[in-house]
């Protein structure tokens, strides 16, 4: 190996190091910042609990704080700021993860166990410990918080809390799977017991089943909700926007390629766009269908699906999943084409319009 290749190799792994430790700084402080400001609202709320007029008391904790704390260290102590710790305070206080924390480090001090005093190092060590935990627990940026904090359901804001940190998405993703109901989409599918996974664990992928949405959410692509546009052009615009795409699939997924032609008896076929997902180890073909969608639509993909699990699946790959995306759909046809215990071909709606979180609920549950 030559001098300039080992100098190349060096100077990448030592980037790679330096990126690495930049981005461990960069969590940290995040993490430190935010579990500050859960501490400065328990510091509000304790000290509005000693006023005897709580409502009036509050407003003069938070004025004269907000006066002392920008004279001392500038910007980002307004009134608004400090009231917004307060609620960040008060939600996950409350919250079963941070409660949960709480008890567990509560039964392990001596404090649970025993009337006798305690020595004062002793009850800094237990301050440190659960500081420390609770620093490690707040995994996202401040931003990201005070958009989970609009969410009035717990359930709801652990779910986009566990995905945020899993996938690491922007406050602008975020905001985006919110607004397209991810947690909607997939909690009206799932009984009680899912739905709690989701809250605690966010969307684990274990079979076929769990990777569909119905109905999936482009409004990324741009397009009118009206038959404006060709199955080529919607295509094209998957294709153009293929990162947000594969965020609206979900986990696991990578592109493979679009218009896959295959052949045999000297017909050639076309399949729109396949992909592999990593988790479940399989092929996942998707056509795009304009309009309702018809019975020969679920064949031809059951024909590509039976095509790749004989000719392109390897040894230790799953079978391949099919899944045709319309605009709308019979779930009579859609039952009675499919075999009854069906776990590779799927028929999803697919929305180029954000809906209202009303009108999604409605169509989800048309679909269940």
């Amino acid at each position: 190996m030559s001098k300039d290749i080992q100098n190349k190799i060096l100077f990448q792994q030592v980037v790679a190091l330096l990126q690495n430790a930049r981005q461990q700084v960069l969590r940290a402080v995040n993490s430190t910042m935010t579990y500050t400001y859960f501490e400065i609202g328990r510091m509000i709320v304790e000290e509005e609990q000693n006023g005897k007029e709580r409502a009036e008391y509050g407003k003069q904790v938070l004025k004269g704080l907000s006066e002392q704390l920008t004279g001392e260290f500038g910007k980002g102590f307004s009134v608004e700021s400090l009231d917004r710790m307060r609620k960040f305070y008060r939600i996950y206080s409350n919250s079963s993860s941070v409660m949960r924390i709480l008890e567990i480090l509560n039964s392990s001090s001596l404090m649970t166990k025993s009337k006798i005093e305690i020595p004062q190092s002793v009850t800094g060590e237990l301050e440190i410990r659960k500081s420390q935990s609770l620093i490690s627990f707040f995994k996202l940026t401040w931003t990201h918080y005070i958009f989970l904090m609009r969410i009035d359901d717990e359930k709801e804001r652990s779910f986009y809390e566990i995905e945020s940190e899993k996938y690491n998405w922007s406050v602008r993703e975020l905001k985006r799977q919110y607004d397209s109901a991810l947690y909607t989409r997939l909690a009206l599918s799932r009984d009680k017991e899912g739905i709690l996974k989701l809250s605690q664990e966010g969307q684990i992928i274990e079979k076929p089943k769990d990777i569909i949405k119905d109905p999936y959410i482009l409004e990324f692509l741009g397009l009118p909700e009206l038959h404006q546009y060709s199955e080529s052009d919607l295509e094209q615009e998957i294709i153009n926007k293929l990162e947000h795409f594969l965020l609206e699939l979900g986990d696991g997924f990578a592109f493979v390629a679009r218009q896959k032609r295959i052949t045999f008896d000297d017909k050639h076929f076309r399949i729109d766009l396949v992909f592999y997902n990593r988790v479940l180890k399989c092929f996942v073909l998707i056509d795009l269908k304009i309009g309702e969608l018809k019975h020969q639509d679920l064949g031809q993909m059951q024909m590509y699906v039976n095509y790749y699990d004989r000719e392109m699946r390897l040894e230790g790959e799953n079978k391949t999943i099919g899944i045709v995306l319309c605009q709308n759909k019979s779930e009579l046809v859609v039952e009675y084409t499919l075999p009854e215990n069906n776990e590779q071909i799927f028929a999803s709606k697919y929305k180029t319009v954000l809906p209202s979180k009303e009108d999604l609920i409605k169509l989800i549950s048309e679909s269940i």
